[in-house]
């Protein structure tokens, strides 16, 4: 297990316990097991995820079709809105948060979380592409 999976599983914790005790992003990262070398990059999740946190919530609630976000398990809106900051606002490739993301689901998520979470990852993703696509004849 890689040291940034690890710092992934640890930023899906303090999410988790995010719901119940609004503490600020580094409280909730000081209750986590050192993280060495990657203890900057959870942070700097952790704390993405909580600026962008409505941003985030509006785009699964719009992907997530048939369910509002009230009705999504705590851990798989959780493992999305991690997913959808790394994927949208860092360097990380797109492959990589995806395949990362489907696996935090298939470790802790709920049995249809793993196939529900790549759908809208992948959608989004190709949405962002098309998006940051110049049209023809403009380039």
């Amino acid at each position: 297990m890689s040291a940034r999976h690890r710092a992934r599983e640890a930023v899906l914790r303090c999410l988790y316990r995010r719901e119940f005790l609004p503490l600020p992003p580094e409280e909730l990262l000081s209750q986590e097991p050192p993280l060495e070398r990657e203890q900057e990059f959870a942070l700097a999740l952790l704390v993405g995820v909580s600026k962008t946190m409505p941003q985030l919530d509006e785009i699964i609630d719009r992907r997530a079709e048939g369910w509002g976000l009230d009705r999504l398990g705590l851990v798989d809106r959780n493992i999305l809105r991690l997913a959808l900051y790394e994927l949208l606002h860092t360097d990380t490739p797109p492959e990589v948060v995806i395949d990362e993301a489907v696996e935090l689901a298939k470790e802790y998520g709920t049995e249809n979380a793993p196939k529900f979470i790549n759908g809208i990852l992948d959608r989004v993703w190709k949405e962002s592409r098309k998006d940051s696509m110049p049209e023809r004849g403009t380039q």
